[in-house]
């Protein structure tokens, strides 16, 4: 089961790897393209992808502090590599 919100470990992969959600303490991120065919296989991805959005909408409700927008994180400054050729 997908807990939005959770951790910044967990990855939800639906049919196969055609639609990510990746877990993060402030944000879900969303990516790929899905097709819902209509068989099982439809079913079973519009399930999965359902039970993932209404835990990110349940979290979203629940927090009575949610603030209006989410600070944007800034990029990790970048280090040094020592260059592996010299």
């Amino acid at each position: 089961m997908f807990d939005a919100y959770a951790n910044d470990d967990d990855v939800l992969n639906v049919q196969g790897d055609a639609l990510t959600l990746t877990n993060g303490a402030t944000r879900v991120t969303l990516s790929g393209s899905l097709e819902f065919t209509r068989d099982k296989r439809g079913l079973a991805a519009a399930l999965a992808l359902k039970a993932a959005l209404d835990s990110v909408v349940a979290k979203l409700q629940a927090d009575p502090h949610l603030p209006a927008q989410v600070k944007d994180e800034p990029d990790a400054k970048p280090g040094v590599v020592d260059n592996p050729f010299n």
